[in-house]
């Protein structure tokens, strides 16, 4: 868990669960497998266990002793709907999220089809965002299974992107993050992958977040595109008229 999170795109994370298991390509070079990998076995390390999947009780009820407002990121260095995380635990982390009203909750997940099939069955508060993670044209299937939660804030990860995606469609959608990989075997990114996605969001009023072009130095790379940097966000408790109502636009450039 971290309070002032370095994730561009959140303020904090939460991890109510650590560990997972990789799922499609854009698992491949795991930042969260790396950083926790590092500690296995060393004794009392919270990554004693290195990146086995486990729930973490201590930490559940953490966001209600943050007062301050804060969007927090939901298992960064996890997974909320794993197959090994049961349901009736997943059900607990919304409950702290609601409990948590002061908060709102960024939840991001590759296991789509286990979202949408809980998610038909919670009373989602308006403070949690749900999102998936879009790699590449293959995993826009995602996208549809997003669709059927019926949160205040869908989103789409689009990182690492991984090759050209078509036009996305983004019917439901209020918020799309895009960005490259990065590490010491990251895999590049055109900016021909990015361009129509962000022309895209700007046409259909959807917020665009360019978190990082990414590479072994992400910090020389930056978060430029175009002359500019992407930082548009849904609005906090967006309202429900009009996607051109819905996001606050920062356009730096």
């Amino acid at each position: 868990m971290s309070d002032n999170s370095n994730i561009e795109w959140t303020d904090a994370t939460w991890n109510p669960v650590r560990g997972c298991t990789k799922i499609s390509p854009g698992c491949k070079h795991c930042y969260a497998e790396t950083f926790a990998e590092r500690f296995r076995g060393v004794p009392g390390h919270p990554f004693e266990q290195g990146f086995d999947l486990r729930l973490v009780e201590p930490a559940l009820e953490l966001p209600l002793r943050w007062r301050s407002p804060r969007r927090i990121f939901v298992n960064s260095m996890s997974d909320l709907f794993h197959d090994d995380v049961p349901e009736a635990f997943i059900r607990r982390v919304f409950d702290v999220m609601r409990r948590a009203s002061q908060h709102e909750f960024q939840v991001l997940t590759k296991r789509s089809e286990r979202l949408a099939e809980i998610a038909a069955s919670l009373d989602l508060p308006d403070n949690v965002w749900t999102g998936v993670s879009v790699e590449n044209e293959k995993y826009t299937c995602r996208i549809d299974d997003l669709r059927r939660v019926p949160a205040h804030v869908r989103f789409l990860s689009v990182e690492p992107l991984l090759g050209p995606i078509a036009e996305l469609d983004l019917s439901g959608i209020h918020w799309v993050i895009v960005g490259g990989e990065s590490g010491r075997r990251a895999r590049p990114m055109a900016a021909a992958w990015v361009r129509p996605i962000r022309d895209q969001c700007i046409r259909e009023h959807v917020p665009f977040f360019f978190k990082q072009w990414g590479g072994v130095r992400k910090h020389v790379t930056g978060r430029v595109l175009d002359g500019c940097t992407w930082d548009q966000m849904p609005r906090r408790r967006p309202d429900r008229r009009t996607s051109s109502q819905r996001f606050l636009a920062v356009v730096n450039g």
